[in-house]
């Protein structure tokens, strides 16, 4: 498919980045020395990972197009020897108490963010749409959501709030643990040291733990309550 005839600028990059891999000479199947390739596989659903004491092989169930949009099985299974498995998906959603959810999906119910028999409430992300698309189509999705949003606050569909207590407060209440932006740049910081050991090969090294992360970027939150008080 040609770039240009894409309908999103999401949809063209990802077509110009997917032509310039298979024109590479060694895509084409000519020799160039290089001994490592990428081999994409569309339309490929993973099932089960296979191995005694490490990962073996892959086993996917292949898929189709569905009509609402989403794919399907088709009862068709391949299996591909591996030696790594390295996780690039989202998440299905979990419910949450009083909010409608569709088991099936993993999702909350909405049209364009706005939560089904829920006036005031909206979802954008992986809970809004499911585990599926890349980042640009999650930018557009909160694009709609807060333009839905906004258009409501102006039509007045909105009640006013019942609760003058400022969240932050709230949640301290209730011993949620929570970061700000602060909070959001120590742990920035932070995951770029790691990375400084790797000269030339890695920008940051990521921390994966949820616990590790509130326990960095809180540093932040807590040094500033200190400093105020």
């Amino acid at each position: 498919m040609d770039p240009a005839a894409a309908s999103t600028n999401q949809m063209k990059i990802m077509l110009r980045t997917l032509n310039a891999w298979r024109d590479r000479p060694e895509n084409r199947g000519e020799t160039t020395g290089n001994p490592r390739r990428l081999h994409l596989h569309f339309w490929h659903a993973p099932v089960e990972l296979s191995g005694s004491e490490r990962v073996e092989s892959v086993r996917f169930e292949r898929t189709a197009p569905a009509e609402d949009g989403s794919v399907r099985g088709t009862g068709e299974f391949v299996e591909y020897p591996i030696t790594a498995v390295y996780r690039a998906v989202g998440y299905f959603g979990s419910p949450i108490v009083d909010v409608p959810f569709d088991e099936r999906r993993g999702v909350v119910p909405n049209e364009g963010g706005r939560v089904d028999g829920a006036p005031g409430l909206y979802a954008t992300g992986w809970i809004k749409r499911g585990p599926v698309g890349l980042i640009g189509h999650t930018k557009s999705d909160a694009t709609e959501t807060i333009a839905n949003l906004l258009e409501d606050v102006e039509a007045g569909r909105l009640a006013a709030p019942t609760e003058t207590a400022d969240i932050l407060e709230l949640l301290a209440e209730r011993a949620v643990e929570v970061t700000t932006w602060d909070g959001w740049l120590e742990l920035d910081a932070h995951e770029r040291a790691l990375g400084a050991a790797h000269v030339h090969t890695r920008e940051r090294v990521k921390v994966v733990p949820r616990e590790e992360q509130v326990e960095i970027s809180r540093s932040a939150v807590l040094s500033d309550a200190g400093a105020l008080t």
